[in-house]
């Protein structure tokens, strides 16, 4: 498994991460027994995933990494988030509830350091993209550098988005940014290379997922409002079926994103052993070579965005 350096933290990771998210049980993904959740994850270090993130906001996730993983504590790269509501109900009826003061700040770390059963977290990451002005207005940054200062914390992240990214990376004081993109899912492409010119590591979500053919993984729903089925009316619109040459669609959008020269990381999350298998297969065979990587971003252009 090829790695690359997380910016200016000194630490290397893994190309392809592992995201918690499909580790938070029912309703809102599969139930894992015990011993199926420790075969998954422990699949996961040895095929030579180094980088594991999570959140509050995935219901059991957290526990699950903690109760399978403690032991190879040392194996992996740890990111979890911040600001996330400690309510277990909350999300039930709609979006999460985000909440960055300092109070909210200190008990979801001390609570995420409990259930992943270790003494400190690699990366703790602003989750949701609040705007420079409410985390100010908050404090949540001096909250997060005193977390730093006690050794509960190495480094200091944003999960962000436009349009408030570019703020964040002015700021200056985020180590790793975690970003959407995908090949179509393009918006965020030239964040990533100016996040990295400023000194930080870039961890990609939505790397293969939003660019996959399941209804509920981006071709049909997308965090900055894209209508439904825009990812889908990109892909047909672009007919990069034509230069393919019997790749799958999912290789394709996979191997895109780990050739964005400026990624340290892409996340992809799985509760099933085989998809694991599978995403592992296809990052290892690298980046898209360079004729299909530029044949495929002069076709696949964000273009107007319409309502399918």
């Amino acid at each position: 498994m090829e790695t690359r350096p997380l910016g200016r933290t000194g630490a290397s990771v893994s190309v392809l991460g592992f995201g918690g998210m499909e580790l938070r049980g029912p309703p809102r993904a599969p139930a894992l027994g015990d011993a199926e959740a420790a075969t998954l994850m422990h699949a996961v270090l040895d095929a030579g995933v180094t980088l594991v993130d999570t959140s509050i906001d995935y219901g059991a996730s957290e526990e699950v990494i903690g109760r399978t993983l403690a032991s190879r504590r040392g194996e992996y790269f740890l990111c979890s988030k911040c600001g996330c509501s400690l309510d277990p109900r909350a999300g039930e009826s709609g979006p999460y509830p985000h909440d960055w003061r300092p109070e909210v700040v200190r008990a979801g770390i001390d609570q995420s350091l409990r259930r992943l059963a270790t003494d400190h977290l690699d990366l703790l990451q602003v989750h949701m993209s609040p705007s420079r002005s409410r985390m100010e207005a908050d404090g949540t940054v001096e909250a997060m550098q005193a977390l730093q200062a006690e050794g509960k914390v190495r480094f200091l992240g944003m999960s962000g988005t436009l349009p408030d990214l570019p703020d964040h990376i002015a700021m200056g004081v985020f180590d790793v940014f975690q970003i959407p993109y995908s090949a179509l899912q393009r918006e965020h492409e030239d964040l990533i290379t100016a996040a990295a010119a400023a000194g930080a590591g870039t961890l990609i979500r939505g790397g293969s997922a939003r660019g996959g053919p399941a209804a509920d993984k981006g071709w049909q729903t997308d965090p900055l409002g894209l209508p439904p089925g825009e990812g889908r009316r990109r892909w047909e619109a672009s007919g990069i079926e034509e230069v393919l040459d019997g790749m799958s669609r999912f290789e394709l959008v996979l191997r895109f994103t780990i050739s964005h020269p400026a990624l340290s990381s892409t996340i992809v999350g799985t509760s099933n052993l085989e998809h694991l298998r599978a995403n592992v297969a296809i990052v290892e065979k690298g980046p898209l070579p360079t004729d299909l990587y530029e044949e495929a971003k002069r076709r696949l252009q964000p273009g107007p965005v319409t309502d399918g």
